[in-house]
Formats: structure tokens, sequence, C-alpha cells
């Protein structure tokens, strides 16, 4: 067994926001890996009593894939912030058992050089598209085929 932390944060060490990608298990059919998960940036962390029973949520931005497998080069998924048709962000409150762990992007970088003075705490922000990081971690590597 092993423990994460799943940060959201809106000032981290008195800097910067801290909000942490997470995948989350939206499957009920039993698809493996990638086909049975989806990615989404954890906000905030909330809970509820209603009618005596407890609910631990979380609110969420999600992502879309870009395609239906992962890119040819990377072997990684490719990712992109989800916005309804008016392009404002795609949230929801989500019960937290629904999420599996942790998970890591990357940014697609592309041709152009990144800005000098972008800062970590941005990268959300400034990049359109990500590649979930299947080398994080031994369990990230078994979940995101």
């Amino acid at each position: 067994m092993c423990t994460e932390h799943i940060c959201a944060c809106p000032q981290w060490h008195n800097e910067s926001t801290h909000y942490d990608c997470v995948f989350i298990n939206t499957d009920t059919d039993g698809h493996k890996g990638m086909q049975g998960l989806e990615i989404a940036q954890v906000f905030c962390f909330f809970s509820f009593t209603l009618q005596g029973k407890y609910y631990p949520c979380a609110i969420i931005h999600w992502f879309d894939k870009v395609d239906n497998g992962p890119d040819e080069d990377t072997s990684m998924w490719i990712m992109r912030p989800a916005y309804r048709a008016n392009h404002s962000p795609e949230y929801a409150v989500i019960h937290i058992d629904s999420i599996y762990q942790a998970a890591h992007l990357i940014p697609v970088y592309g041709p152009h050089f990144v800005p000098y003075n972008l800062h970590h705490h941005h990268s959300y922000d400034t990049f359109h598209v990500y590649y979930i990081n299947k080398y994080a971690d031994h369990h990230a590597f078994k979940i995101a085929f």
C-alpha cells in the first residue's frame, strides 16, 4: 500500500497556487487503463453532511483526450483542458472515492521557446495540451497505457 497527497492549495508555501491532477475512475464497464479513466485537475476538497450521511467531495476541472489512443512517438496519452460550448471551463463536483491516484502531466511544448519568466505554477494556464507522464512512477506506468 502507498499513500499519496493530492494538493489543492490556493497558496502553496506562501507563494503560488498548487492544484494537482488526478486519474478519475469513470468506467462502469470494466475497461482497462486509460479507456476507463479520465484526467482532472483538483481545485478544492470539501465535505458536507446530508440527512446524516457524510459526503467527501472535490471540485475538479476535466481534461479531454485528444485522440482515441496514445501518441505514436511517445506512447503517452495527450490531454487538453475541457471547455463547454460557451468557452467556460468544464468543472464538476465528484465524490473523492472516484479519484484513483495522482497524475503527472507534462506540457507539449511545441516549436516555440518557452518564455523565460514562466514559473512552474503557470504551466496549466500557459500550455494547451499535455502528455500524461506514464513514467512518473510504477503505478502510473501500469494504468496509463
